[in-house]
């Protein structure tokens, strides 16, 4: 196997881990409808009603598609997970949840189902399986580097 993450140090992997954990694991479980409205919001900065009825519902008639994200939005909004910023003209909503912290909830969630919360064989499985790019392996090398030194000097 050619993965330079697979010599990384068991010590830099803990100081990853660690440092995923230090996440705060406040945040609403989102279902995948809600998770697709997110998604827009993330990659858009903001879209009204109508815009994001159009992305995510192409294919039906725009009526229904509206009535369908706003009571997608209307959950996202209890759940607070999304701004709405009304003013002249339509209102526009936004995602208050931030992707990484998501990100991060949800692996916690797994890791706490599937592996009494350790999160170290999610990363070993990811890393194993092949499925990173070379660009993805340095990213990780890279942060692994970036954890470790950052542990190191805290110590």
């Amino acid at each position: 196997m050619d993965l330079a993450i697979a010599r990384v140090p068991s010590l830099a992997l803990q100081a990853v881990i660690s440092a995923l954990r230090t996440i705060e694991m406040t945040y609403p479980d989102v279902t995948d409808a809600e998770l697709s409205v997110l998604q827009v919001l993330w990659d858009h900065d903001g879209c009204t009603l109508r815009q994001l009825a159009e992305k995510l519902y192409a294919h039906k008639p725009l009526a229904g598609a509206q009535a369908t994200v706003a009571k997608l939005l209307e959950r996202l909004e209890a759940k607070d997970c999304i701004d709405r910023q009304r003013g002249e003209g339509p209102q526009q909503f936004r995602a208050s949840i931030d992707r990484n912290a998501l990100i991060g909830w949800r692996l916690q969630t797994v890791a706490n189902q599937l592996c009494d919360g350790s999160l170290s064989p999610l990363l070993t499985t990811l890393v194993k399986a092949g499925s990173l790019s070379a660009r993805e392996r340095k990213e990780l090398a890279l942060l692994l580097t970036q954890v470790t030194t950052k542990t190191a000097n805290t110590r």
